[in-house]
């Protein structure tokens, strides 16, 4: 029979490999909830819960955390406000906020995605906590937290994996980009765009999996951050120098050729990821259209959309960068395309930014 000491040593190891969750939320009923349905999944520790950012950031100089769930609205220092500063403070730890303020299209949502959340949870009103609410939380969760692919340790030789520095295998100048992200990706992405200059003439095109609501506010926002006209695509949309164009939530993105330049098509049929828009649709139009003059980047996500249409751009003779797993909210989409050991370089989102603004059109 195992002594106490290594009953308790055992429960600690028990304990530490489970993800540590810190509750931010200014209602003791939400963060009574929270804690308990935390709790009854058995998958994650309560490492704490507190009611506002201040008390978050000093509970984070003395504990380590893997996750953070974050309200929006709360007395003082707001969530979003307050969001960067936790997420330097966490070190990595994942934020998943949890509040009324992003239902369905609302503009709060795309905000904390671009400023880092991992993901959004739309909070009940007190009384309506019960039911699936639970069931959702623990799914948000878990998908956080879930192993991503790693790259193997051997790979084609023809093909290996490119180091974070390695830019020789990328071409002098290309004639569109095309980038495809989902959780995490709406961050990566505004580090991305930040370090591209409005001069920049090539068109962007960007798949993000993202609910249809939320396509105008994402559109607005990237405008913003690109310093470019950025419009929601719609069929037959013609794509020009100096554009943004985003996949709507209901349709996938395809390229098509159209006389002396190119257009869009919209298409409605199941992908094989399951997506909505998917990435892959656009990044194989994209192969047969462009073919060596393609760049496609692969920001953070859950999954392998994206990894069969990258391939299809490598086979043409275009160019696929990926983001860096350190940077990655999670490494699925990006790391199942550097498991194919087709990625010409792997990178943080700022760096791929820099990359692109320094290849020019011949």
């Amino acid at each position: 029979m195992p002594s106490r000491s290594t009953h308790k040593t055992t429960r600690f190891a028990e304990n530490r490999a489970r993800p540590r969750i810190l509750i931010v939320d200014d209602s003791v009923v939400a963060r009574a909830v929270l804690s308990r349905a935390i709790a009854l999944s058995g998958k994650f520790i309560v490492a704490g819960a507190v009611p506002h950012a201040k008390a978050a950031l000093a509970f984070l100089i003395d504990n380590q955390v893997d996750g953070i769930l974050l309200d929006i609205l709360m007395p003082g220092v707001d969530g979003l406000t307050a969001l960067p500063a936790l997420i330097a403070a966490g070190a990595g730890a994942k934020v998943l906020i949890v509040s009324s303020s992003v239902g369905d299209g609302a503009a709060a949502t795309v905000s904390a995605l671009a400023l880092g959340a991992a993901d959004t949870l739309e909070k009940p009103e007190i009384g309506d906590f019960a039911g699936r609410f639970a069931s959702v939380l623990e799914e948000k969760l878990t998908r956080l937290f879930e192993s991503a692919p790693v790259a193997p340790a051997v790979l084609p030789i023809s093909r290996p994996i490119a180091s974070q520095a390695s830019t020789e295998r990328l071409p002098g100048s290309f004639d569109i980009v095309a980038i495809g992200a989902s959780t995490g990706g709406i961050h990566a992405l505004s580090l991305l765009l930040r370090e591209i200059p409005e001069s920049f003439e090539q068109p962007i095109l960007i798949t993000q999996h993202l609910p249809d609501s939320f396509m105008p506010y994402f559109a607005a926002q990237v405008a913003v951050l690109a310093g470019r006209p950025c419009e929601v695509a719609t069929d037959h949309m013609r794509i020009r120098p100096g554009r943004v164009i985003i996949a709507p939530g209901t349709a996938h993105m395809r390229v098509v050729g159209s006389g002396d330049g190119a257009a869009i098509r919209l298409t409605t049929e199941i992908a094989k990821s399951g997506c909505t828009p998917s990435v892959d649709p656009m990044f194989e139009s994209l192969a047969m259209v462009y073919g060596s003059r393609a760049l496609a980047i692969v920001l953070s996500g859950m999954g392998r959309d994206g990894s069969e249409g990258a391939q299809r751009i490598v086979d043409r003779g275009g160019s696929v960068v990926v983001q860096d797993q350190m940077s990655s909210v999670v490494w699925g989409m990006p790391g199942a395309v550097a498991a194919n050991g087709i990625a010409c370089a792997i990178m943080p989102p700022a760096e791929i930014g820099r990359l692109i603004a320094r290849r020019k059109r011949p």
